[in-house]
C-alpha cells in the first residue's frame, strides 16, 4: 500500500499538482494502468515466464554479453567495454529487456505516456531522488564526481558486483555519461533496481515516493490536446521515422476545424 497518493481529475489540478515546491527536482513515470506496479521489462519477463530464480544473473549477464559481441555491427561508435551502464541503456533504447527503468524529469512528458494509449485509470509515479538510496551521501548523476564509496552503475564494475547480485535493497537514479537522442528529447533518466524480485515501489522508502493516479475518463481528452499543443508527441519524444509514424495515431483524434470525437465544428468553422 503506497502511504502518499494524488487523484487527478482535471488539467488544472494537475499542473496546480506538479508545479508545486514539493515535486521540484523529483523524477516522474507514467503507466497506462494505475494497477501495475514499478518493474522493469527484465522483471517482469523473468517471472512472466518461470525462469528459475537461481539463474537469473547468469541470464541477465549472458543477455549483456551477447549483446556486447553483436552489436557492433550497428554502432557507429561503441561504449567503453567496461561501462556496462551506458550498454544497458543501449539496450533498453533498442528494446531488449533491461532492469533499468524509464524515468523523465518533467511530469508533461510522464503525463503523456500514462494517459496516449490509457483505457482505464492510469498513474504517474514521482520519486525523490535523495531519498532513494541508503547511502547518505552519493551521486544522483553519472556527470557529478564519483564519490570513493560510490557504488551506482556508473561506477565501471559496480553493476556487475551489486547489481546482478540480486541482493541488494536498494534502488538509484541517473544516466549514463553519454546520453542518446532518446533519453535527451524525453528529459530522460533512469531508475535502478538493486532486486529484480520486488518492485521498486516495494524497495524505496514510502517518504519518497507519491502515486499519482489520474482518472483518465475525466481528465484524457483535454490533458491530451494541452500536451499536443505543447508539442509532447510521439514525434518529438522519439526522434526520427518511426516517432513520426507513430504519433499519427493520435492525430485520429485531433483536427484543427472540428472534434473528431463529437463531430462539432470549432468556432468559425463548419463541416462540409
Amino acid at each position: 500500500m503506497i502511504k502518499n497518493q494524488i487523484e487527478i481529475r482535471t488539467w488544472a489540478q494537475f499542473t496546480e499538482t506538479v508545479t508545486d515546491v514539493r515535486f521540484r527536482s523529483w523524477a516522474f513515470r507514467g503507466q497506462a494502468d494505475a494497477s501495475w506496479p514499478i518493474k522493469s521489462t527484465l522483471s517482469r519477463y523473468l517471472t512472466d515466464f518461470h525462469v528459475h530464480r537461481d539463474a537469473w544473473s547468469k541470464q541477465e549477464a549472458r543477455l549483456l554479453r551477447i549483446f556486447k559481441r553483436k552489436s557492433h555491427i550497428f554502432l557507429s561508435k561503441l561504449p567503453d567495454p567496461e561501462d556496462s551502464f551506458e550498454w544497458l541503456a543501449i539496450m533498453q533504447h533498442h528494446g531488449a529487456p533491461t532492469r533499468l527503468l524509464d524515468f523523465t524529469w518533467s511530469p508533461y512528458v510522464a503525463c503523456f505516456f500514462a494517459l496516449e494509449m490509457a483505457q482505464k485509470n492510469c498513474a504517474i509515479w514521482a520519486v525523490y531522488p535523495p531519498g532513494l538510496s541508503v547511502r547518505g551521501s552519493r551521486t544522483i548523476r553519472a556527470s557529478q564526481t564519483v564519490l570513493p564509496d560510490e557504488i551506482g552503475p556508473w561506477v565501471k564494475g559496480s553493476y556487475e558486483k551489486y547489481f546482478l547480485t540480486n541482493e541488494n535493497s536498494f534502488v538509484f537514479i541517473g544516466e549514463p555519461d553519454n546520453m542518446n537522442q532518446r533519453l535527451i528529447a524525453q528529459s530522460g533518466t533512469f531508475v535502478i533496481p538493486g532486486r529484480l524480485d520486488q518492485p521498486v515501489n516495494e524497495l524505496v522508502d514510502e517518504e519518497s515516493i507519491v502515486k499519482i493516479t489520474l482518472i483518465t475518463e475525466e481528465l484524457r481528452k483535454h490533458a491530451m490536446s494541452e500536451l499536443y499543443k505543447m508539442n509532447i508527441t510521439n514525434a518529438t519524444l522519439f526522434p526520427g521515422l518511426d516517432g513520426l509514424a507513430k504519433s499519427l495515431t493520435y492525430e485520429l483524434e485531433t483536427h484543427w476545424a472540428y472534434d473528431p470525437i463529437t463531430m462539432e465544428p470549432y468556432k468559425g468553422f463548419h463541416i462540409d
